[in-house]
């Protein structure tokens, strides 16, 4: 894992690389030292539903930095441990329910509205556009505006603060890239120094914020339909009740901006070199906005089922988060072997390795959305598509990520065509500096307006 450290090769592909060769050894799963901590990496479905699901009990952390005292900002869910984190999940779980996100459903699509406006100047300019850099605008206003509730107008303002700090929390550079890395492998060097992981200027920006924020409100006796008002709803301990019907699990990806951002991108710049993908996405949302009199509501965009396949089918090619961790907190006999996972030991979900693997994925490196027809889907083994987890730990905010992807995609499809522009450097390469999965370098797409 030296190369990732060195900036030599995202830690993504270093872990698929690794996945592809004990898998095809056949292995269910192979030791490794990362550092001085002892790592298994796990290859085979079936046991990573028992680590995800069945024997959750013994898998309940992340193992991931955690020092609220030093690093506030670490003290996040994701982040939590034991009881702690299964009394705040269980906090914010209704704050996440389809009803929730139909009820702030209205401020995501006001966000697009600017995004269009772009789009508009960019293409009476007729100029080249780097889709990375206008969907991570988008993706940071409507954080500032769901959770914060501040509008950033990073979309007008490319510079604002909110952005330049936004991007800083995803910074992987020098000392930094080596306590990320840390963070994730061995905590306990990061908290034994006491040492931070988010810079001071960083942490006080965000907690000045929510502070400014949240005291506005109280203050002045505001609410808005966003995510702040009902987190000061649980800080003033109101019960936000749970929607009745709301037991169906959806399979929506995705949280905060550099997630969202990313799989935008990606996705952009697989319909620029897939025009028969674009097209038929094209016409689905023109048929569905059709019947809403033009009006994009939240039933409208649950009626995208082609969407939903194409956003899933970029998910499956280029997870965000590219490997997931849980931590053995139990000797836990693995089945069908002699294997005992002891207490402590970090177990990693090579997820990017797994769902590029041509047993699951015929042909992995094409992006085909009909492999997320209910057909294919059903021929799968469940636990073959991870980007966000399983589980009780499964990503928490997967509708909301999920809907700021198809708002966008709506709002930048509709009216216009896209092409891959020649700056943009083929291959694409990964980002080893990057803290999620991402391009290296801007991905630039023509544009063309189209007659109704």
């Amino acid at each position: 894992m030296t190369r990732p450290i060195l900036h030599k090769l995202s830690a993504g592909e270093e872990i698929r690389n690794i996945y592809e060769e004990y898998r095809n050894r056949g292995l269910r799963y192979a030791g490794m030292y990362i550092l001085t901590k002892p790592v298994l990496l796990v290859f085979e479905p079936e046991l990573i539903k028992n680590i995800f699901t069945r024997d959750f009990q013994y898998f309940t952390d992340h193992g991931s930095y955690l020092n609220e005292k030093v690093d506030p900002l670490s003290g996040q869910l994701f982040n939590m441990k034991g009881l702690k984190w299964k009394n705040l999940r269980a906090k914010l779980t209704p704050t996440f329910t389809s009803g929730k996100m139909k009820m702030m459903f209205q401020t995501l699509v006001d966000c697009s509205y600017e995004l269009i406006n772009v789009m508009d100047k960019v293409s009476r300019k007729n100029k080249a556009l780097d889709i990375k850099d206008i969907v991570a605008r988008f993706t940071i206003d409507i954080i500032g505006s769901c959770a914060f509730g501040i509008e950033c107008n990073s979309l007008k303002n490319p510079n604002s603060e909110f952005r330049n700090y936004g991007k800083k929390v995803f910074e992987v550079k020098g000392f930094q890239a080596i306590k990320t890395m840390l963070a994730f492998t061995s905590p306990q060097i990061l908290q034994f120094f006491n040492i931070p992981v988010n810079g001071e200027d960083v942490t006080n920006f965000f907690l000045n914020v929510v502070e400014e924020t949240v005291n506005y409100r109280e203050s002045n006796n505001i609410g808005r339909k966003d995510f702040m008002h009902l987190l000061i709803q649980l800080k003033n301990n109101i019960k936000i009740e749970e929607e009745q019907n709301d037991n169906l699990k959806q399979m929506n990806g995705g949280a905060g901006f550099e997630t969202s951002s990313t799989t935008l991108t990606f996705c952009f710049y697989e319909l620029a070199t897939n025009p028969d993908v674009q097209d038929k996405l094209r016409q689905e949302i023109t048929h569905v906005l059709d019947k809403y009199d033009g009006k994009l509501t939240y039933e409208a965009i649950m009626e995208m089922t082609y969407m939903d396949k194409c956003v899933y089918e970029t998910l499956r090619k280029y997870p965000p988060v590219f490997f997931l961790t849980r931590q053995c907190n139990t000797p836990y006999k693995v089945p069908e072997s002699d294997l005992t996972i002891e207490n402590g030991t970090m177990v990693i979900i090579p997820i990017f390795g797994i769902q590029r693997d041509p047993e699951y994925y015929p042909n992995p490196d094409k992006f085909d959305p009909e492999r997320f027809s209910p057909g294919n889907k059903a021929k799968r083994h469940a636990f073959t598509w991870l980007p966000f987890g399983e589980g009780p730990r499964e990503c928490i905010a997967l509708r909301f990520g999920l809907l700021q992807v198809k708002v966008a995609l709506v709002a930048l499809l509709k009216t216009y065509k896209y092409t891959l522009n020649s700056r943009t450097k083929l291959p694409l390469l990964f980002d080893p500096r990057a803290f999620a999965l991402a391009v290296e370098g801007n991905v630039w797409l023509n544009s063309e307006k189209l007659t109704k």
